[in-house]
């Protein structure tokens, strides 16, 4: 096929019951929405009473300087955000850090916590990242913070647990969703996938809508792993006998579709040429160059900023897919995300919790429009959802937004060590980059995740 070109509830998924990776839901680069720090600023400064008044955790005459570390590029609500506290509370300031939600700026963050000095707050995309921040002494124990998190957020933070503890507040709601160009499907005569709809369903769907310079799929690196992580947390990360469950037969599948589509159909990139380009895979999307993006609620700041991103088609959604009709148990990337932590190394842990606490209960309401809809049940969700579509209501297939973006769905957070999160990694890049074969890739998976929880 000729080479392409690749300049790449809202409850439900939003309100996932119970919807991974950061995902990732932190990544990327990109530019925010440019309506978040106009619509947000009166928003975040509505809240600004949550805060503790312009002394918020300042004695008299003294001057606090937080800092607070996120994934989110400042222009698309952080800014905001954090303008409106200023504002309202001179004696404690504070100052945002951006740092990229990889390896190497998770990294840099760990190193800040460590130090102490530049680091009093900071953003956990997943459960793994926290739990090595946590073993580290750099998350504050919240459970005396007075603080209700489990009132506030409901039933799906309990997933943010360590040790039956709570390290952080999950201050949004978490999305993952297959984003469709509904203008191709129409001119291809497909219609919207159904919510049960397989990898087999999306291996044709992804078939039909390639042609030159547009692919059928493209993944966002925070959801490559939705699918086989679904499926083992509700197969369980072990079988009865204790062996690992890293090696079963739907992970086989799915692996095995996903390398076709690479190889065989060419409806998807290569993962090495992906890997090593960075594709912008978020930009190509809205650019017309794929039909269907497999991301998270982080996209909705670029595909709402038309300045930037201009785009005529409709988008619709899908759910993120099972591997066969028959998978019972699958659960879906999302529930809750955005775990706001404190440093146990901070020196102005009193200012920072109000901070925190300011934030989730309705300061964070400038991030809605780039599709961060808070969680915590003290903020209007009529609010948060009429910031995310202002002005780009035609953008969206009502229907399909209603069902899965506006959806419930049984979610997950994985609960394994990072360690294990890395070696897998390791093991399913060798079958990508044709390395390696299936049976070995599956086999050393499983391998690693026994050898590394047993330490």
């Amino acid at each position: 096929m000729a080479k392409r070109k690749w300049l790449l509830g809202a409850m439900g998924v939003l309100m996932l019951g119970g919807l991974l990776a950061g995902c990732g839901s932190g990544n990327g680069g990109n530019n925010g929405g440019t309506n978040a720090g106009g619509n947000g600023a009166a928003a975040g400064g509505a809240q600004t009473n949550n805060g503790g008044g312009t002394n918020a955790g300042a004695g008299a005459g003294e001057k606090i300087k937080l800092t607070m570390w996120g994934a989110v590029p400042e222009e698309a609500g952080p800014q905001a955000v954090i303008d409106a506290w200023n504002e309202a509370n001179p004696n404690v300031q504070v100052e945002y850090v951006r740092y990229v939600n990889d390896d190497p700026g998770n990294l840099k963050l760990d190193t800040a916590l460590m130090t102490g000095q530049d680091a009093d707050l900071y953003m956990n995309y997943t459960l793994t990242r926290l739990q090595k921040r946590v073993d580290a002494g750099t998350a504050l124990d919240l459970t005396s913070s007075g603080y209700d998190i489990d009132g506030k957020m409901g039933p799906d933070a309990a997933q943010w647990k360590i040790n039956d503890k709570y390290y952080g507040i999950p201050t949004k709601k978490n999305m993952g969703f297959v984003w469709l160009n509904k203008d191709m499907l129409d001119a291809a005569g497909l219609p919207v996938p159904p919510l049960d709809w397989t990898w087999s369903d999306l291996r044709e769907y992804a078939k039909k809508l390639t042609k030159d310079g547009v692919y059928g799929l493209l993944q966002h690196d925070a959801m490559f792993t939705a699918t086989i992580d679904g499926t083992v947390a509700g197969l369980g990360l072990t079988k009865p006998d204790g062996s690992s469950n890293f090696d079963n037969d739907l992970w086989k599948q799915q692996f095995q579709t996903l390398h076709d589509m690479m190889f065989v159909d060419k409806s998807t990139p290569e993962y090495g040429e992906q890997l090593t380009s960075k594709m912008p895979v978020d930009t190509m999307f809205l650019q017309g160059q794929a039909a269907l993006l497999s991301a998270g609620e982080f996209i909705f700041r670029n595909a709402n900023n038309l300045k930037d991103y201009p785009h005529d088609f409709k988008i619709a959604f899908a759910t993120i897919p099972k591997v066969t009709a028959d998978q019972k148990d699958y659960k879906y990337a999302g529930g809750l995300g955005d775990v706001l932590s404190v440093n146990a190394k901070s020196k102005h842990q009193d200012a920072a919790l109000k901070f925190a606490e300011w934030y989730a209960d309705g300061g964070m309401l400038p991030m809605a429009s780039g599709g961060r809809i808070p969680s915590s049940k003290s903020v209007d969700n009529k609010q948060a959802m009429d910031l995310l579509l202002k002005g780009v209501e035609d953008k969206y297939d009502a229907d399909s937004m209603n069902q899965v973006v506006f959806g419930t769905f049984p979610s997950f957070q994985l609960s394994v060590p990072q360690q294990v999160i890395d070696a897998r990694k390791e093991e399913y890049e060798k079958y990508f980059l044709n390395k390696q074969d299936l049976a070995t890739t599956l086999a050393n998976m499983a391998k690693e995740h026994e050898e590394l929880t047993r330490k």
